[in-house]
This record gives C-alpha cells, sequence and structure tokens, in this order.
C-alpha cells in the first residue's frame, strides 16, 4: 500500500533519506501547493508552490502549526472548523485569507484529507490553492448583484409611487410586470397576474358597443412605436366594475434593438373628465346659482333671436335687481345673502319655461330671456308670476325674509334688435321701476293705467 513517504520523501526522517537530497519529490513537480501535517496540526512537509504560495521557506515552515499563515480576522473560523474536522476524524474544507511572508494577503481554498486510510493519528495532507482571482471576480459579481438589486428596487418604488398605472408584456403578450396603481386599477395583484395573457388582465371594451378594443401591446409591438388608446375606452375590472380610462402603449427593446414586449401606462380618466367637464359647467354657468352666466347668456340670444326672426316671434328680456339686498347682506351676513340669491335662483327657475333663459347678470341683478313670445303682454305676465313667486317669505335661520325686485322689461323687435340694445332698455325701466315703486314699464314708458300696479 502506497503511504504518504512514497510521494513526500523529504517529509521522512533524514536517515530514511539519506543520499536523496539531490532527488526531486514528485510533489514538487505540481503547482498545487502541498503540506503534510501531523494530528496535531504541525508542518512535517512544504511543497515548493506552497513554499511560493505563502512566501516562507521549507525551514520555517517544518514544526509550525498549518494555521500560522492564515490571517488573523480568520484564524478563529478556521480553527474551530479544524478542530471538528480533526474530533470527527473527517475531511477539513475551508476558505480563508492567507498572510504572506511579504504581509500581502490572498484568499485560498484549504483542504485536507487523513493519511493512510482514515487511520486516526496518522496525520493529514493537505492542499492549498490560490483563490485570490475567483474571489474578486466573486465580489465583483456579487456588487453588481447588488447594484442590479438596487436599482431594481429603486425603480419597483419609483412606479409604485407615480399616479400613473404601469403594465409590461413579454414578445407573446404576457404580463411580465405591473405596479400597484395596474393593481388597484385592474383589480388583480402581480401575483394574480404575471404570466397570464393580457387580455385576462387588462380587458378593455369601447364604453358605446362594449367590443373588445384592439390590444394596445400588441399594435406597439407590431408597429414598433407608441400608440395611444383608441378613444371611449372602459377598463372592466375584475370584479366587473367599468373604469374610464386614457392610455399609451410602448415597445420594449433589448440591447440589440429588439423588440422584446410592451409597456402600457394608463390612468383613471374619470378624474380629468370630471375637471373637464366642470371647467365647461362654469365657463357657462354661475357657481353660487347654477343659472346660466353672461357668457352662456350672449350665446343663448343669438340662438332664440335666430328662432325668432325663423318663425316670426317676438322675444321678451327682463331686467330684475333685487332691492333689498344690501340690507340682508348687513343684517344677516353674506352667508345669508348667498342664501337668498340661490332660493331667489330656483323661484325664477319655476317661473319660466324650458325653453327660457336666466342668467345671473350680476351680483344681485338677474336677466330672463323669453324666448319666442307671441305678444309683449305675454312678458309683463311672466313679471307678475315672478314677483308672485318671490312675495312668499323665505326663512333663514329663524329669520322670514321677503324680497322686494324691479323688473324692466324689454321686447324684441319693438326695443332693439341685439342684447345690447334690449339689456340697455330693461335696465333703464328696471331703474325707472325702482324710482317709480311700480310695476314694471316697457322700454322705458310709462305703462296704461291700467295695468298700474306696485312692484
Amino acid at each position: 500500500m502506497l503511504r504518504y513517504r512514497d510521494f513526500f520523501p523529504m517529509a521522512a526522517d533524514t536517515q530514511a533519506n539519506a543520499g536523496l537530497e539531490k532527488s526531486i519529490p514528485l510533489s514538487d513537480a505540481l503547482p498545487l501547493g502541498i503540506l503534510v501535517t501531523d494530528q496535531h496540526g504541525k508542518c512535517l512537509y512544504s511543497n515548493a508552490a506552497y513554499q511560493k504560495l505563502c512566501g516562507w521557506p521549507a525551514d520555517e515552515l517544518i514544526g509550525s502549526h498549518w494555521s500560522s499563515v492564515v490571517h488573523p480576522l480568520d484564524h478563529d473560523r478556521i480553527l474551530r472548523h479544524w478542530n471538528a474536522a480533526v474530533q470527527g476524524h473527517k475531511a477539513f474544507l475551508c476558505e480563508a485569507r492567507l498572510k504572506r511572508a511579504n504581509g500581502e494577503v490572498i484568499w485560498t481554498r484549504h483542504n485536507a484529507a487523513m493519511l493512510t486510510d482514515n487511520v486516526p493519528g496518522a496525520g493529514y495532507v493537505h492542499t492549498i490553492e490560490d483563490i485570490t482571482i475567483y474571489k474578486a471576480r466573486e465580489r465583483a459579481g456579487r456588487k453588481a448583484e447588488e447594484q442590479l438589486y438596487e436599482e431594481k428596487e429603486r425603480a419597483q418604488v419609483t412606479l409604485d409611487s407615480i399616479g400613473d398605472a404601469v403594465l409590461s408584456t413579454d414578445i407573446d403578450g404576457r404580463v411580465s410586470y405591473m405596479n400597484l396603481v395596474a393593481e388597484t386599477l385592474t383589480g388583480f395583484s402581480r401575483y394574480e397576474a404575471i404570466g397570464r395573457p393580457l387580455s385576462d388582465i387588462f380587458r378593455v371594451v369601447d364604453a358605446s358597443t362594449h367590443k373588445p378594443k384592439a390590444d394596445p401591446a400588441r399594435r406597439a409591438i407590431q408597429s414598433d412605436s407608441i400608440v395611444a388608446l383608441e378613444a371611449n375606452a372602459l377598463l372592466v375590472a375584475k370584479d366587473g366594475v367599468e373604469l374610464a380610462i386614457e392610455d399609451s402603449a410602448a415597445p420594449i427593446h433589448n440591447r440589440f434593438g429588439v423588440v422584446v414586449g410592451a409597456v402600457i401606462v394608463f390612468h383613471d380618466a374619470r378624474f380629468s373628465r370630471e375637471t373637464t367637464a366642470r371647467m365647461a359647467y362654469l365657463a357657462q354657468h354661475d357657481e353660487l346659482t347654477g343659472l346660466h352666466n353672461r357668457n352662456a347668456f350672449y350665446e343663448r340670444f343669438e340662438q332664440s333671436l335666430a328662432l325668432a326672426r325663423r318663425h316670426s316671434k317676438q322675444m321678451g328680456l327682463l331686467f330684475i335687481d333685487l332691492d333689498n339686498f344690501k340690507d340682508i347682506n348687513d343684517v344677516l351676513g353674506h352667508d345669508s345673502g348667498d342664501i337668498i340669491l340661490a332660493a331667489l335662483a330656483g323661484k325664477l327657475q319655476s317661473c319660466v319655461r324650458a325653453t327660457d333663459t336666466i342668467c345671473r347678470y350680476g351680483g344681485d341683478e338677474f336677466v330672463v330671456l323669453l324666448s319666442e313670445i307671441a305678444q309683449p303682454d305675454h312678458a309683463f305676465a311672466v313679471a307678475d308670476k315672478i314677483r308672485e313667486a318671490v312675495a312668499v317669505p323665505i326663512d333663514i335661520e329663524g329669520h322670514e325674509v321677503a324680497l322686494k325686485l324691479s323688473i324692466g322689461v324689454s321686447v324684441y323687435p319693438d326695443n332693439g334688435e341685439t342684447a345690447e340694445e334690449l339689456l340697455k332698455q330693461a335696465d333703464t325701466a328696471m331703474y325707472q321701476v325702482k324710482i317709480l315703486n311700480r310695476r314694471p314699464v316697457i322700454g322705458g314708458l310709462t305703462p296704461v293705467p291700467e295695468r298700474q300696479q306696485s312692484t
């Protein structure tokens, strides 16, 4: 049976090796560092590769414990593993830093196996390999992996923090990613969605026909360009709720410029549509009373004027002023004044047709446009109806408030053919009523006696 002395003759006693000083042990021809130690770890032999590795000559190593060259920061850890291996009569394997004679530090992989068929007490043969380059590569790889992970985490946090939903697919149209907003809008968690066909998760239909819309991701992949979602689209969420959305899709390219998927960015369009609708409403209406504003009045006037000319009809215009509004504000406060104006708007609406237009012209001034009347008396009849409606006191926080109105009337085409002319005539008539404290007058002229009546 071959024993360690057959391979490491210099490790045998000197008398047995007399005359062999010039022979070269087989181990010295190997590039791998080799040690032979007794069962306690004391060095009996080292080959040339190991001496070069640690920087110490053979005579310095003989008799020293093999761990004496291990870096101090790794020494205790390595000895614990070595003692456990010796006590269990097992092989030893570790990676540790080695401190060379010149102070340089290198990484090594250290193996030790029992000699002579695992017979206790016979010693160990060690192999030591320089793995510094591999460790450097490992550290670089680990650092790159950590950086990639940090970048991925940063991207994840960023995508989860934005207000838009983000959903991406692979080249086959299967979901590969979705952020938190996409989870909220679709009703699917990313764990449910990833790997499934996009059509299962991102179900978009036409708002009018409820027919499926074209897949934006597929369109982006096929055209290799950014595409927008077709108009009037609804997203059907997991629970069946339909949500108006706006979106766009773009192709995803790999580092070679090849399309490998698509990303869809979409958001809840309810808020933008509601905002747009609100702005459009406020452009035409008074926010406090809900009545039309001046801009809307002039538009409605032109429409009514065209119809009146076409059908050979007349139009009536009532200019209304709330006489005691300042007193109401002074006594009850501006909040109560706002309530009064809103209540007056409701009373005015109850006195006219749906085809007529009521406008809050100023702070306490209102204009009523009566379209297509047969004769001027119809305008006076509406004025009387308004006076009767506002004659009923309004209860404001326990106070009964009676409104006092002055109403001036003008009629198309008798008093003018433009909005400006009719407004001027009605405004003049309203001031005459306010001064004379009597029923409305027409075109600034005093009415016939039998129609006289206090306002």
